[in-house]
């Protein structure tokens, strides 16, 4: 496997490559201005000047870079490469041309080849400054101009001094761009760059853009672009934690070193040249620092050095005016991790486990230094430094206890985890502790569920099953069975129900225990399908009986929640409500949390299926928000975000949609809810026409799904994507083979909820081939269509949501007879009728996609004039949404009945231009840039433009895409 060695992904800069875009359109309509890029070394800059100026089109691009030579950089460094540069292209005389006055003796001071410089003194500095701009004038007269000048941050007072003389006077120059970039992190206190900064901020035509560091999604991104593959969720933990998101950083561990734990020693290079500038006795104490960790307490620090206040602090001044730490608080951070590691890296063996046993030891002291359970957790870290096996056991066991009472569930895994690593290294370890290791085993596999490592989880509970006797300890074994088989559940494994049933079984039914409450509550829980229904009833309400007897409130509302579920169904959801009010009062008299997380994951869900679209997106949001405060923002809080999500889009809010769906991923969360949250995302993406990244999507969600058994509410709406995506790619016919072996797969279909929008979906793709007349898949569709009948007989339709669905169905499932009508065989009442529920639904792209079938039924029925009113309306709808395949199919059918244009000749589709169709045309071929050139005897660079131009016309990110949008509006049929 080959590992590029640079992101061939551009990644997490979108908006900061608008805002220059923005500032290039601008100066092309001459307004010139200045745009300011910050960030720290490594985080993008250059890489974003790349993408910008290759997509800057028939601009004049410049660039010239200050150098870092000692203090002060060499004077006028970007503008004598910039000069080079123009002298290699225009040359010396075509250059001298272009400067005023006729003379080029100021420009000589930057490059030897105009002459001898005119005389020292205010007046030759002011005429070289006067020429620089009248030689960029001159320039951006014949086309825009974008002037780069990169790391700003070595610039020395000339280059300064000039380069704010540009800026505030370029609005001189029609259409001159100019772009600075530096490193924020080399700005200490007293750098010369930041009056400059501050004074050209106040300058109305200048702007700012500060490159962030990448989320967490961003870096995934762009790990898979490097490595040609997405890395495991535990290897980027790591990458991330230590990169912190510098794209940079992220590439050198990657690439150099192929994530391990080595710094690469170019990294470790430029991480350490801002220590290596500090006095002596400051890089000593940071030494010290770095074995504190990433942010260490003033208090700690004097601890452990040894020094009293004002030592310490005249230490630390240096590195604090160096932004090698920064303050925080009552203690210091330093300002990038990797700094911390690189320093903490260099320290000698014995230093090392000195450094650490004087930490360990500070800490035992007085653990009150630091706040809980971070004080525990960083001792249990000190001790397992200092290599001391016993006493980073015993610590790992009390911060884990710890961080349990604060539901830091990563942290408590992590520490018991460690309890597990030194086990056999600590020969009375279950002593110390007083905990054998199959209580640990037990425990490490409860916390890894409650942390979202379910997979590991899994293997914990199968390692403590295998050591446990059923016979001899039942109790034990029956606690390990219920957490298999609530793991086994969440990842889709076959074989919950059996672990279940065997806990209830080894768990003895007299006396009531909150064991057996918990087993049966839970395995009420796991029972779905139609024929448990009994079983669930019962098992539900003897769970209920046993943990109100018990004190259980957990066991009592969890019981609650699945009789709601069981005795009520979406066209009774005011009683369901009830019932969840009453679970929720239950659980949250004694603080059981996971009951209210249940509590809120059921009533949104109950809501949704009902059509109540804003109330379960209100419920789902507070309950995002309380999981986040419960530490379980990764489990809970992002199966509510999928919760959330889904009412958005119903709502037709996608943007906010996508959002919700960005910040859950961004919590790698188990792979299940991951799957969900993508499939929405693919759900937006099919609408918009955005077919890669649909594509991308479903194969990243279709992985997941393929490792478990998943129910119908997951299955279903994948199947339904797969046929969808197919449709969009111009493949009916295998569209039409996916639903038929889908429909064959999941027969019978037992849940109404997510089996109507299968039915619905079937019968639009078989419409559509039935309505092409004289498709080859023909028969197929009519074969498809009729089973489709058959199976909707059998299903019912429960609640507001599902008898729209039924409607809809109902109008493209037509008649036994006479399918090939098209959409206007259904009546124009009926479809009128169908749009009115999705309208009362608030359903926005479902009723456009209705507006469609009505309109056509009203232009039979000779209403022109009604057709017209539909087809603004849905036209207004999917404009809002952004929904450009429905736009296009609209497009077609207005321009083919002549809705709104009369018998006025048509103009151009979407506003291209006659080159433009051309390109489009050789795109659709497959061509590259450099073919379409060829074919149209023009050049490489023209294509460039004009193929941008399409893209942003056809509201499409990539070439395919482009491609199969004209595909749809027929444009070269």
């Amino acid at each position: 496997m080959s590992i590029h060695a640079v992101s061939p992904l551009f990644v997490g800069r979108a908006r900061e490559l608008h805002a220059l875009g923005d500032a290039l359109t601008r100066a092309r309509a001459g307004a010139s201005s200045t745009v300011l890029v910050g960030g720290e070394a490594g985080v993008g800059k250059t890489r974003l000047l790349n993408e910008f100026v290759d997509r800057a089109g028939d601009a004049r691009v410049l660039v010239g870079g200050c150098l870092e030579l000692g203090t002060e950089g060499l004077p006028f460094a970007p503008f004598t490469a910039v000069l080079r540069g123009l002298v290699r292209e225009l040359g010396r005389d075509g250059v001298a041309a272009l400067v005023p006055g006729g003379t080029t003796r100021g420009l000589a001071r930057l490059l030897p080849e105009f002459g001898e410089p005119d005389k020292d003194g205010a007046e030759a500095r002011a005429r070289l400054f006067e020429q620089v701009l009248g030689l960029l004038e001159r320039l951006a007269e014949e086309r825009p101009v974008l002037l780069v000048v990169e790391d700003a941050h070595w610039a020395d007072r000339s280059t300064r001094d000039l380069l704010s003389f540009l800026v505030r006077y370029q609005r001189t120059a029609a259409r001159l761009l100019i772009v600075v970039t530096y490193r924020t992190d080399e700005l200490h206190r007293t750098h010369p760059l930041r009056p400059m900064l501050a004074e050209l901020g106040r300058i109305e035509w200048v702007s700012r853009v500060e490159l962030r560091r990448l989320t967490r999604r961003e870096a995934v991104a762009q790990a898979a672009s490097i490595l040609e593959r997405e890395p495991s969720p535990a290897a980027m933990d790591l990458i991330y934690a230590r990169s912190e998101g510098n794209p940079l950083f992220v590439e050198a561990l990657l690439s150099e070193a192929e994530g391990g734990d080595v710094l690469p020693e170019s990294l470790r290079d430029l991480l350490l040249a801002s220590v290596e500038r500090l006095p002596d006795e400051t890089q000593e104490l940071l030494r010290v620092a770095s074995a504190g960790g990433q942010r260490i307490e003033h208090d700690l620090l004097t601890a452990v050095a040894g020094l009293d206040d004002n030592a310490l602090s005249r230490a630390l001044r240096p590195a604090v005016a160096g932004n090698v730490l920064v303050v925080d608080g009552e203690g210091y951070g330093f300002r990038h991790a990797l700094i911390r590691e690189a320093l903490h890296d260099d320290l000698l063996p014995g230093e090392h486990t000195r450094l650490h046993t004087r930490y360990a030891e500070a800490l035992e002291r007085d653990l009150s230094i630091l706040p809980a359970p971070r004080g525990a957790i960083e001792l249990a870290h000190h001790w397992h430094a200092a290599h001391d096996s016993t006493w980073a056991l015993v610590s790992a066991w009390h911060a884990a206890a710890a961080a349990r009472k604060s539901t830091a569930y990563d942290e408590q895994l992590r520490m018991l985890s460690r309890v597990l690593e030194l086990w056999d290294q600590v020969p009375d370890a279950a002593e110390r502790i007083g905990c054998d290791r199959l209580d640990v085993l037990r425990q490490t596999a409860t916390v890894a569920h409650l942390a979202g490592e379910y997979e590991r989880s899994l293997a914990l509970a199968g390692a403590a099953l295998a050591e446990v006797d059923l016979d001899a300890d039942p109790i034990r074994a029956a606690t390990l069975l219920r957490q298999r088989g609530l793991t086994r559940y969440d990842l889709g494994r076959a074989g919950h129900l059996d672990d279940l049933r065997k806990a209830a079984e080894l768990v003895p039914a007299d006396p009531p225990s909150k064991l057996r409450g918990q087993v049966l509550e839970t395995l009420a829980r796991m029972l779905h399908r139609p024929e448990d229904w009994p079983e669930k009833l019962a098992t539900a309400q003897l769970a209920m009986e046993i943990g109100h007897e018990t004190g259980d409130a957990n066991v009592e509302a969890h019981a609650r929640i699945s009789l709601a579920w069981a005795r009520w169904s979406f066209s009774e959801v005011e009683a369901q409500l009830k019932e969840f009010a009453e679970a929720r009062r239950v659980a949250r008299a004694q603080g059981a949390y996971n009951a209210l997380m249940r509590c809120a994951i059921s009533e949104s869900d109950a809501l949704e299926g009902a059509g109540w679209h804003e109330r379960a997106a209100q419920v789902a949001r507070e309950g995002v928000q309380e999981a986040g405060h419960y530490g379980l923002a990764r489990t809970s809080g992002t199966f509510l975000a999928i919760n959330l999500t889904e009412p958005l889009v119903s709502l037709g809010r996608w943007d906010e949609a996508l959002q919700v769906v960005e910040q859950a991923l961004d919590l790698a969360p188990p792979a299940p809810y991951r799957a969900s949250l993508q499939g929405f995302a693919m759900d937006i993406a099919l609408a918009r026409g955005q077919l890669d990244r649909a594509d991308k999507l479903l194969s990243s969600s279709g992985s997941v799904l393929a490792r478990g058994t998943y129910r119908e509410q997951t299955v279903l709406p994948h199947l339904v994507r797969q046929v969808l995506l197919l449709r969009a790619q111009g493949q009916p016919g295998e569209a039409l083979a996916a639903a038929a072996r889908g429909l064959e797969a999941q027969s019978p279909l037992s849940s109404s909820r997510y089996s109507w929008p299968v039915l619905v979906t079937f019968a639009q793709l078989c419409r559509a081939v039935l309505g092409e007349g004289g498709s080859p898949y023909a028969g197929v569709a009519a074969a498809l269509l009729t089973r489709l009948r058959e199976t909707a007989q059998e299903l019912r339709a429960v609640g507001d949501l599902q008898e729209a669905q039924r409607l809809t169905f109902g109008v493209l499932a037509g008649p036994e007879k006479g399918p090939e009508k098209g959409a206007g065989a259904a009546s124009r009442e009926a479809w009128e009728s169908v749009v009115a529920a999705w309208a009362a639904l608030r359903q926005p792209y479902a009723e456009a996609q209705c507006l469609v079938g009505a309109a056509h039924a009203a232009l039979a029925g000779g209403d022109r004039r009604g057709t017209a009113s539909m087809v603004a309306r849905a036209r207004e709808l999917a404009a809002e949404l952004g929904a450009t395949p429905l736009l296009e199919q609209l497009d077609v059918f207005g321009r083919r009945a002549r809705i709104g244009g009369g018998d006025e000749p048509e103009g151009p589709p979407m506003g291209l231009t006659a080159r433009e169709l051309e390109v489009l045309r050789e795109v659709t071929n497959g061509r590259s840039n450099r073919e379409i050139a060829e074919v149209l005897f023009i050049s490489v660079k023209t294509v460039s433009v004009h193929v941008s131009n399409i893209l942003a016309k056809l509201g499409v990110a990539t070439r395919g895409e482009a491609a199969a949008t004209a595909h749809r509006l027929g444009l070269y049929e």
